[in-house]
């Protein structure tokens, strides 16, 4: 776990050592890191906007050989494609199975029932939404297809939450992510947007509370 911390927080500093490492191989890795934050539920703790952001960044700089429409198109594909991967495994699993399977002891009790709790306010916008949810934007999917969700309708809103989620992360991390500022100060950056990211999720758990404070 601090090992995971680490890179997080320091998550510039370790892509240009895997950029400097394997070139061209980075796109993959960066593919392959994005997919499985989403595709599989078991990894909902893996980087996500800070790693667009950081990956972003790098591509300002010709420095390190980064395209950063490349870059778009390779995390939108990922996220697009490990949503409806994670789809198709609450589709198959059912969310009453993952209660009782192996599988379902490997995945985060509390996290998944704030997702159950947030699709069944929400419904199908609860897809775009989550993706700008870290924990949650991992659960969404799992639970809208536990739920036989239309497979039609969870599409749409995979995309646009997709499109939406990789745009303004890539373009906030190719414009500003080499400001003097920034770049001095970036664990503390990574920091406030995981805060942000999270301020949806804990609003959420205070209106949730908040109806149990009043009957007491």
């Amino acid at each position: 776990m601090t090992e995971l911390i680490n890179f997080i927080l320091h998550i510039d500093q370790h892509l240009v050592t895997i950029v400097n490492n394997f070139g061209g191989w980075t796109y993959l890795i960066l593919f392959l890191m994005v997919f499985i934050e989403t595709g599989v539920v078991i990894f909902p703790f893996l980087p996500g906007d800070s790693l667009l952001f950081a990956a972003s960044a790098l591509a300002a700089n010709t420095v390190y050989n980064l395209n950063i429409w490349v870059l778009f198109a390779i995390f939108l594909v990922a996220a697009v494609l490990g949503d409806t991967v994670n789809y198709e495994i609450g589709k198959h699993l059912g969310l009453a199975a993952s209660n009782s399977s192996r599988f379902g002891r490997l995945i985060n009790r509390d996290k998944l029932a704030q997702a159950e709790a947030f699709f069944n306010k929400h419904g199908g916008k609860t897809i775009a939404i989550a993706r700008f949810m870290p924990l949650i934007r991992t659960f969404a999917p799992f639970v809208s297809g536990g739920s036989n969700m239309d497979y039609k309708k969870f599409i749409h809103y995979n995309f646009l939450g997709g499109f939406l989620w990789v745009t303004m992360c890539c373009v906030a991390g190719f414009f500003f992510g080499n400001q003097p500022f920034v770049k001095s100060h970036f664990s503390v950056v990574v920091l406030g947007i995981i805060a942000i990211s999270l301020i949806p999720v804990l609003i959420t758990a205070f209106r949730k509370k908040k109806p149990d404070a009043t009957a007491e």
